[in-house]
């Protein structure tokens, strides 16, 4: 099974998720081991609307390249150790700020497939910085694995996205009924990276010993993404932001989300979730995604119970049209380790297990 580099096989955006960088200083943020910060920090109230920013805390501290405001003034989430990207959490296989792949050596020209070693296929986003392939005409997605460290390319190499960070003025928020939530208040086109969904890395037997301990009325944040590769291998990743995360923690779910999670190698084979616009994304519009990682808002036979070995589901506030009711549940991390089903090639399984009723 090869998994060593950009000519692996990798999943589809089509995905079905189940919710369970060393970067070069040009590009943009520090570390992650030395990102890693406390917060909260002080903030000024204000009576401006929610697109005000100045003199309000930074949720994430400084260390991404645009300040995440939080509204309404005068509140603010549950403290929570910030970190723009990955970080090395008990059982990993692989520590997530280790450089394992080789760089291009596009020196002189740019990076372009069948040259870039990085671009084995087709180029993974377009003169805009959007994303090649998304949405309903997204039927099944060659692997994103972007430009790295240790590439020859320069800084402004259109193969360098989601390692850049943020991009957009991104805002927590107070919702009615899903405790905290994440919105933009800038104009964000389809296509676009938004933000990553970042925490610890953990390997399964301690996402099960953790899950083990939460109750119903606990807040999950655990994420597990599964990509089919092929001859029936799947591979695991098992995210965790709860004490230690990103912005992407605060994202609630929706049955018509307009975000799309996307696994992007960078430096290594352990993937960012990187989440992109579905679709235009309108100012003071609230983000999410689908914890189920439905592609086109299929339901599949788990979505349609709402009892799981006698635990009732969790009630789904998204307010769409064809809102499930309840939201996701992946019944599989509570059971004993076992070899994970097999699926097509290309696909990706991603889902938040027993996901709380708001981002927060």
């Amino acid at each position: 099974m090869r998994l060593c580099g950009p000519g692996t096989r990798l999943p589809a955006p089509s995905a079905r998720f189940k919710r369970v960088q060393v970067v070069d200083a040009s590009c943009r943020r520090k570390t992650a081991a030395k990102a890693v910060q406390n917060w909260p920090c002080g903030m000024a109230t204000s009576e401006e609307g929610p697109e005000a920013l100045t003199e309000q805390l930074d949720v994430a501290r400084r260390l991404e390249n645009l300040p995440v405001s939080a509204w309404p003034p005068g509140t603010e989430p549950e403290p929570f150790q910030y970190t723009p990207d990955h970080v090395a959490g008990p059982g990993g296989d692989t520590d997530p700020t280790l450089i394992t792949f080789p760089g291009c050596v596009c020196l002189k020209t740019p990076c372009l497939p069948g040259t870039c070693s990085c671009l084995r296929r087709e180029k993974n986003y377009d003169d805009n910085l959007c994303l090649r392939h998304i949405g309903s005409e997204a039927k099944c997605a060659e692997p994103v694995f972007e430009c790295n460290v240790l590439c020859q390319c320069s800084d402004h190499c259109r193969n360098r996205v989601v390692q850049r960070g943020l991009q957009f003025h991104l805002q927590v928020f107070k919702t009615d009924r899903k405790g905290w939530g994440l919105r933009t208040l800038d104009f964000i086109p389809k296509g676009r990276f938004v933000c990553e969904y970042a925490g610890e890395v953990l390997g399964f037997p301690e996402v099960q010993r953790r899950i083990q301990l939460q109750t119903i009325h606990d807040s999950n944040y655990i994420i597990a993404v599964r990509e089919h590769v092929y001859n029936g291998q799947v591979m695991e990743t098992f995210v965790d932001p709860t004490s230690i995360g990103n912005i992407g923690r605060f994202l609630n779910h929706s049955c018509e989300p307009n975000l799309l999670m996307i696994p992007v190698r960078i430096n290594s084979m352990v993937p960012k979730l990187a989440l992109f616009a579905a679709k235009d994304i309108v100012p003071e519009e609230e983000l999410s995604y689908d914890y189920s990682g439905r592609f086109l808002n299929l339901l599949d036979s788990e979505d349609k119970e709402r009892l799981d070995n006698g635990k009732l589901r969790k009630p789904c506030y998204c307010g769409a049209e064809s809102c499930a009711a309840f939201l996701p549940y992946d019944s599989s991390l509570y059971c004993p380790l076992e070899k994970p089903n097999t699926g097509e090639e290309g696909k990706v399984e991603q889902k938040r297990v027993w996901p709380r009723s708001g981002g927060e």
